[in-house]
């Protein structure tokens, strides 16, 4: 499993945690709903978690500001925890 694998998973699921949160507001996110959001992340996690090649394009594009993640975030009251976990991701990425 590459180096990058276990603070990635920890990443992951602490913003899967996030998304998962009763009350989250999706409209201005690329996802309708809570399960559709948590989709896409369980699927990310499972590709993290069986050290299958990272589809690195698809998970800056959730980190990213104005991504979907961040969206979440600013409507649902806890956007200074998305930075956070958007400055871990950064420094993750660019270690692996």
């Amino acid at each position: 499993m590459p180096q990058v694998a276990s603070p990635l998973l920890s990443i992951l699921l602490e913003a899967r945690e996030l998304l998962a949160r009763p009350g989250n507001e999706f409209a201005w996110s690329k996802w309708k709903s809570a399960a559709e959001a948590l989709a896409e992340i369980d699927r990310h996690i499972a590709i993290v978690d069986q050290g299958q090649p990272l589809e690195k394009f698809r998970l800056n594009l959730l980190f990213a500001p104005t991504g979907s993640i961040q969206e979440v975030s600013m409507s649902s009251g806890w956007s200074r925890h998305f930075m956070d976990l958007a400055t871990r991701f950064d420094d993750v990425m660019e270690r692996g």
